[in-house]
């Protein structure tokens, strides 16, 4: 699993977008949760409990912390009840996409490239839309796998361009939980020095000059 840095992430789209009501209200929370630090994975309407609005983000190290579900719940509520795309009482929950997570952006794949994947591809590759296997890697126009279980005269390796992607998510395995939890412990890691840092950096603005 290789690092992304903020620049290349920062202004990334997304591969998959949604459509009908589910677009709408994307278009309306994306613009208020980016300037925060936060990029969109997922959006969906369900009539689970009724209705329900499940909004999936991340930070752009992909972490995803309480807090930081709280924080955006807190900045949307406000623009959903202005612009009202929804016709019915529904119920906001903000979340993380989870280990087994949707790929959704291009870097998904270089980051954990090295890991199990199930997808659909909106067009035939190598005659089916369906496949199962491990990244083996990525590059600007799509990625290629390793299916683990061809069918007898399919060629083990199948390249999937980018534009060809209906939807796909992680597989939950042990060295995936492993490297999720590892890559999660940096991301904090990092996250806690950055704040060290800055107070420094404040502290000796506030010092008094002698």
């Amino acid at each position: 699993m290789s690092d992304q840095t903020t620049a290349e992430n920062i202004q990334e789209p997304r591969l998959i977008a949604e459509t009908g009501i589910d677009r709408r209200i994307a278009d309306i929370i994306e613009p208020v949760i980016m300037p925060m630090g936060y990029q969109l994975v997922r959006v969906r309407l369900s009539s689970q409990n009724g209705a329900t609005l499940q909004i999936m983000a991340e930070r752009l190290d992909g972490t995803m912390t309480v807090q930081d579900c709280e924080a955006i719940s807190t900045a949307i509520s406000p623009v959903l009840d202005v612009e009202d795309p929804v016709d019915r009482e529904y119920h906001l929950e903000v979340s993380s996409p989870g280990i087994d997570r949707p790929m959704v952006r291009k870097s998904d794949f270089t980051r954990w490239a090295g890991h199990l994947i199930k997808f659909e591809t909106s067009i035939l590759v190598d005659n089916r839309k369906r496949f199962r296997g491990k990244i083996l890697s990525a590059d600007e126009d799509g990625f290629t796998i390793e299916r683990d279980q061809p069918a007898y005269g399919e060629e083990p390796k199948v390249v999937i361009p980018f534009s060809a992607l209906a939807e796909g998510r992680l597989i939950l395995t042990d060295d995936l939980i492993r490297d999720a939890l590892t890559a999660d412990k940096k991301a904090k890691a990092a996250q806690a020095a950055h704040g060290t840092a800055a107070n420094e950096n404040f502290e000796d603005e506030d010092s008094p000059i002698n």
